[in-house]
């Protein structure tokens, strides 16, 4: 018996090694796994993914929540929005490290489920020592201090050095598509500035179209953003983190672009004489559907008791500038009905979605004193501006 109990001690000590390597290889191989379906999820496949536990989601909510908070706290809108601008590309450098650091942690594990069999310059062999492995291999420096000293070891390191060398490729080709979809659409939103004024409002655009003596050019207006919706909900369902992108000025957003061309095409509908309303109904069904679909995407419930962005003496006052303008609204019950009926159907998820990204939406009238941003230059503010 006596003979019989180092035997017994070193086959439970050999059974607790291979417990302990077959939960590490489960931990890495699940982990690894998990990565990579999140980064081809969010980089790769043009459509929206739901699911219970996502990465990039849970790092990106994660991080807004406490930069919401932060901005927040600051004095001045100029001081919020510089602070909410870096956002964006902060929160896409953030998850690129932790999908890096994930998988390097993943690949460590495997090398020491492997039994740490590597080849030293100096010291011994352990868990820091396979987690320095995995770095390097994943970045390819291929500094030659550490090398792999077993079959297992150098076929972790191969297929290791293979993904790293694809997760590079696909950082560097994610960015530019990134980036050209803020400037498209970007480039919408600054030509509406000539229309709607800045920050932009219902009743500037349809006032400059009834002054200019062209009513139907609202047609050819929202027609364009009728593609421009589309082309929104398009990039944005595909690419979430889209939505936390600033525009270039702080008076303006994608979301009040897209809430004043609907503001517009429900006055055109429900109340505008004399204009067609066809387009109007086009451009209103695509922007709505990119607001709510958007909702869907960032979790927000629609707000059922927000404050009324058009109350009876500012409805009263529209009415006026329109009717300078040679435009005039409709003032019987029906009209009425029916652009509360309109307003219902788009205004609550445009709350919701302003009050979680912090954007502002746009007034149905134009704030006193606004002007155009094409009109304003730092030089003329600052009392230096000549003409050559």
């Amino acid at each position: 018996r006596a003979l019989a109990d180092p035997a017994e001690g070193r086959l439970t000590d050999s059974l607790a090694v291979v417990s302990r390597s077959a939960v590490a290889i489960l931990i890495g191989t699940v982990g690894i796994a998990t990565i990579l379906w999140d980064a081809f999820e969010t980089i790769l496949l043009p459509r929206r993914v739901s699911g219970p536990f996502r990465i990039a989601r849970l790092t990106v909510r994660s991080m807004w929540k406490l930069w919401a908070w932060l901005a927040r706290g600051q004095r001045t809108s100029v001081a919020r929005e510089n602070l909410l601008g870096l956002f964006a590309m902060l929160a896409m450098v953030t998850l690129l490290m932790v999908w890096a650091a994930g998988l390097i942690l993943g690949f460590a594990l495997l090398h020491w489920a492997a039994g740490s069999r590597m080849m030293l310059s100096s010291g011994h062999a352990g868990f820091f020592t396979d987690l320095y492995m995995s770095g390097t291999t994943f970045f390819t420096l291929g500094l030659g201090d550490v090398a792999p000293a077993s079959r297992a070891a150098r076929v972790i390191t191969v297929i290791e050095c293979g993904m790293g060398f694809g997760f590079l490729a696909l950082v560097v080709s994610y960015l530019p598509v990134l980036y050209q979809a803020f400037s498209r659409r970007e480039a919408r939103i600054v030509m509406l500035d000539e229309w709607a004024g800045s920050p932009p409002s219902a009743s500037v655009l349809l006032a400059r179209s009834g002054e200019a003596g062209e009513p139907a050019a609202l047609t050819s207006l929202f027609k364009d953003w009728e593609i421009a919706s589309a082309e929104l909900l398009e990039s944005h369902l595909s690419y979430p983190v889209l939505a936390y992108f600033r525009s270039q000025h702080d008076n303006q957003s994608w979301l009040a672009a897209i809430t004043t061309m609907l503001d517009a095409s429900a006055l055109t509908i429900s109340g505008l004489e004399w204009l067609p309303t066809l387009q109007a109904r086009l451009m209103f069904a695509m922007g709505r559907h990119a607001l709510v679909d958007l909702s869907q995407v960032f979790r927000v419930r629609p707000v059922k008791d927000g404050p009324d962005r058009l109350p009876p003496p500012d409805l009263e006052r529209l009415r006026a500038i329109l009717a300078e303008s040679g435009l005039h609204l409709r003032a019987d019950d029906a009209a009425l009905k029916q652009l509360t009926e309109l307003r219902g159907m788009y205004e609550p998820y445009a709350l919701a979605l302003s009050r979680h990204l912090l954007m502002p939406l746009p007034t149905w009238l134009p704030p006193e004193k606004a002007k155009f941003n094409w009109q304003t230059t730092a030089w003329a503010r600052t009392g230096r501006e000549e003409l050559h």
